[in-house]
């Protein structure tokens, strides 16, 4: 009878245990590398990124699997578990055949802005976003209970990440506001609203931008004065202190975004998300999607080896660890599982490797566009090129028709003036990239990242270390280590400590989380998983 009892008492025990997470937070750092977590890991703190990395288990060689490397199919695909091919987001914006003009990633003129922002900033929606994401799939598992929001400074950074059908999702604009669209309500929260009119943007702004730590501290970095750099909003040099009141003044409070403290403010926002919306406060799972997008603002204004950066990183370390602090109260240390990730990296300025005797320069897209159109005129009488654009060339094939051309050949044509270009590694054609077999890996990367309905006629891969960029800061996109390789950590609820230098694909993060939660895969996903974290308790 004791037996019984116990056995009774055990199962109680058991089925009493939380089977799922009370919330999932997922952050994305836009623009981060790898890397940053070891060059700057000297100057962090032990409660930010060390905290995650000692206590959480980290993929050390996690990668992006396709081109382009952009923002917005970065975010796609960490969030469906698929690649544009699949899930449709094939870049930031795109050259759209049908109306001869590009297509923003999360353009819907459907729908109208919630709140104060500027023309068309909240004509946004998750639309273009072919197939599901975890947060969709966790909506439906648990029958529309459980919340979904997401936010970002980046209207791309919060829509895409928090997929069809979330319970919010809001971006800021360039009044100061988070603003979100009526895709999602028919008005703001009242708790955005009272947020946005406390202003605390401007706490930001009135300040200047100084050095976090002393100057000798940044020894990870170039010289805060060097040629590699762009200037924050045309300032005479790119040196410290920035005056972000002057800044503000003579512009708009978008300034916020191209310093560290728009990291600050969206994570003072994801707090009074958490709270007013009751994250993580009952047995039903809700998810926080959340992607820090200072970094890329920075990173591509002036460069990853700028003190400017160094320091966004140094104070992102601060505000995450500040998070966790907040999560740890609000929710339990041991009740949410969070993942941190990257939405791509970034390739290191042209202008700085060629200085140190690598042979490599950037080039101007614009350049490569003009010249294509100038061998067109030569070799066919007539400018053949509709767009050139993300890697892409697309044809006028009405024109080619109405000429009598043959479209095999002008791409044939087209294909080997391309190679004789000092910055192109490959060119493929369409018919290339819908045959590709898996053998050769850059094809495998575009055919990943193609839609045959939106991407161009011929698609190209530059030499490594060329940038498709100007001659200050930085940019990304090509399928080069550089561009791929991300951290990728996940802490808290059922994760062991540990750590792999086994090569993962960024898109294994999503089915990895509804196994592990026990919900339906995304429905466009391969479904290869991190087995590493899966089966533990």
């Amino acid at each position: 009878m004791k037996k019984l009892l116990f056995a009774l008492c055990l199962t109680s025990v058991v089925m009493a245990q939380q089977p799922r997470p009370k919330l999932v937070v997922g952050i994305v750092v836009d623009q981060m590398k790898m890397e940053y977590l070891y060059r700057f890991s000297g100057d962090f703190s032990s409660n930010g990124f060390k905290r995650l990395m000692n206590q959480g288990y980290t993929f050390t060689n996690t990668h992006y699997n396709y081109l382009p490397t952009y923002t917005a199919p970065g975010h796609a695909s960490i969030y469906t578990g698929t690649t544009p091919a699949i899930h449709g987001i094939v870049g930031n914006e795109w050259f759209s055949r049908s109306t001869s003009k590009e297509r923003y990633c999360t353009d819907d003129e459907a729908v109208e802005t919630l709140g104060e922002g500027t023309k068309g900033e909240g004509k946004m929606s998750p639309r273009n976003l072919l197939s599901t994401t975890i947060t969709d799939e966790l909506r439906l598992s648990t029958n529309f209970k459980g919340k979904v929001v997401g936010m970002s400074l980046k209207d791309r950074g919060a829509i895409l990440p928090a997929g069809h059908f979330a319970n919010w999702a809001f971006w800021y604009s360039k009044t100061g506001n988070f603003i979100s669209s009526t895709f999602y309500g028919k008005a703001l929260p009242e708790w955005v609203t009272e947020f946005n009119k406390e202003k605390n943007y401007e706490t930001f702004l009135n300040k200047p931008w100084q050095l976090l730590k002393p100057l000798e501290t940044y020894n990870e970095s170039l010289p805060d004065d060097n040629p590699y750099e762009g200037r924050l909003y045309k300032v005479d040099k790119p040196v410290f202190p920035y005056d972000l009141k002057k800044l503000y003044a003579a512009n708009d409070a978008g300034v916020l975004r191209t310093t560290p403290f728009g990291n600050d403010f969206l994570a003072m926002f994801a707090k009074r998300a958490i709270e007013k919306e009751e994250l993580g406060k009952d047995n039903i799972t809700d998810f926080l999607a959340v992607s820090f997008s200072s970094t890329d603002y920075v990173g591509h204004i002036l460069g990853p080896r700028s003190i400017e950066l160094q320091d966004t990183y140094l104070r992102l370390d601060q505000t995450i660890a500040d998070l966790l602090v907040f999560l740890d109260k609000s929710v339990g240390k041991d009740n949410y599982l969070l993942f941190l990730t990257a939405d791509h990296a970034g390739a290191e300025n042209a202008k700085f490797l060629s200085d140190n005797q690598y042979d490599v320069k950037p080039i101007e897209p614009k350049e490569i566009a003009k010249g294509l159109r100038l061998f067109s005129i030569d070799t066919f009488g007539e400018d053949l090129v509709l767009n050139y654009s993300s890697f892409n060339v697309f044809f006028n094939r009405d024109k080619i028709k109405s000429k009598n051309l043959d479209l095999a050949t002008v791409k044939r044509t087209f294909k080997e003036y391309l190679m004789t270009q000092p910055q192109v590694k490959r060119v493929y054609t369409e018919e290339e990239i819908l045959a590709d077999s898996g053998n050769d890996y850059h094809l495998h990367c575009i055919a990943r990242g193609y839609d045959v309905k939106q991407n161009g006629d011929l698609v190209l891969i530059d030499q490594p270390g060329f940038i498709e960029y100007g001659a200050t800061g930085t940019s990304h996109g090509t399928t080069y280590s550089y561009d791929t390789h991300v951290p990728l950590i996940f802490y808290g609820w059922n994760i062991p400590p540990g750590s792999t230098a086994d090569r993962k694909i960024i898109t294994e993060i999503a089915p990895t989380i509804a196994l592990k939660i026990g919900i339906t895969l995304p429905n466009g996903t391969e479904s290869e998983v991190l087995t590493e974290i899966i089966n533990t308790k």
